[in-house]
């Protein structure tokens, strides 16, 4: 297929998904496809506009100027610029842009190329930022839902297929190991930080199976990236401005360093499992010690906030008009756009290495080989 025909069917796919928000385009029978699905689980890296549709506080949508304004030039819902990660997985898996599964009016031949699920603040805990979220196990009952669409219209035989051959991607737990250092709880203190990490790994765990059960047999996953040295965190002590919060930063290594473990018993276990894994950990700090390497200017720094590197969660007036907030001028110099959140250009990179990474970043399989499998 020529160029100029791939980026055809790249822009009709982009229209199809983009227009169920307007209904002014039908397309839902415009695509058969055998291509696998990709259904989407997690958090604010991987939202898409599901906070949009349910009566979460303003501080926890993203619907709103500067959000979106590169490449849609609207707000999405994405807490981004522009694009996230799933979206260049998606072009890459010859997939349109996967709807929110809250968004009303997308078709239900769309369940077809996926759906993403994934909520801003979500964590594996139902009291991990409550009502602002929806937790894994509320993802899981909505995915549960679809499948039940799928049988409905294309029968239990085709919809095994459908569920079978899709991958399923995962980014979860990091606001699980952030949220008590922001509400008055007492997770932590109560429960030692290898068993709050056994909990949290063991709940995602159970999630795992419960899609095996169903019939899922391709998972994509991402370790945990350095939240403790997002722009946010980095001002949490004042003493320590620009410095890893290291609290967070030891709950997310334990994390990263028994995942793994259970990824690899898994596999053993249950027949025809097989699993991506990428070290996002690994791949953003190396953006962030080094930006100039990877083509940024400013690797601690957010392009839009306030306060000490725009670390205050300000941007777009989040918390209201009456707190200010600055906007650099090329979001492309930046690895961060918000204060805990990635540019387009950094989830572009990323997206890359999770897609085609070689097996010391991306293992034992890399998505583009799930996917053909």
């Amino acid at each position: 297929m020529t160029s100029s025909k791939i980026n055809s069917v790249i822009i009709i796919l982009f229209i199809c998904t983009i227009s169920l928000s307007f209904g002014s385009i039908s397309c839902k029978n415009d695509f058969i496809t055998n291509q696998a699905a990709l259904f989407v689980f997690g958090d604010s890296l991987f939202e898409a506009g599901n906070n949009n549709y349910f009566d979460s506080l303003p501080g926890f949508r993203s619907n709103f100027w500067p959000y979106g304004k590169t490449t849609f030039q609207f707000p999405t819902g994405r807490v981004s610029n522009g694009r996230t990660m799933i979206d260049f997985i998606a072009e890459d898996a010859w997939l349109p842009l996967l709807p929110p599964n809250l968004q009303p009016g997308y078709s239900s031949s769309q369940l077809t190329y996926g759906l993403n699920f994934a909520t801003t603040a979500a964590g594996v805990f139902a009291a991990t930022f409550p009502g602002n979220s929806k937790d894994l196990g509320t993802q899981l009952s909505s995915f549960k839902n679809a499948t039940q669409v799928l049988r409905s219209k294309l029968g239990d035989a085709e919809a095994r297929r459908v569920i079978s051959k899709a991958v399923y991607l995962f980014h979860i737990g990091a606001n699980d190991y952030q949220y008590p250092f922001f509400a008055n709880t007492t997770t932590i203190t109560t429960a030692t930080k290898e068993r709050f990490v056994d909990f949290v790994i063991g709940n995602t765990t159970n999630f795992v199976e419960e899609l095996y059960k169903m019939g899922a047999r391709k998972f994509g996953f991402l370790s945990l990236g350095p939240y403790g040295c997002t722009p946010g965190m980095s001002i949490t002590d004042p003493t320590k401005i620009g410095s890893c919060f290291e609290p967070v930063s030891e709950l997310i290594n334990l994390h990263n360093q028994e995942f793994p473990k259970v990824l690899r018993r898994l596999e053993r276990q249950l027949s025809g499992f097989k699993y991506s894994l990428h070290d996002f950990h690994t791949s953003l700090l190396q953006r962030i010690n080094n930006p100039s390497r990877y083509g940024f200017k400013q690797g601690k720094m957010a392009c839009c906030g306030s306060g000490p590197l725009r670390g205050v969660n300000t941007c777009g007036y989040r918390n209201g008009p009456s707190q200010g907030y600055q906007l650099c001028e090329n979001a492309d110099d930046y690895i961060f756009f918000d204060s805990s959140h990635l540019t387009e250009k950094a989830h572009g990179q990323i997206a890359e290495l999770i897609w085609s990474g070689s097996s010391n970043i991306t293992s034992p399989y890399n998505l583009k080989t799930l996917f053909g499998l």
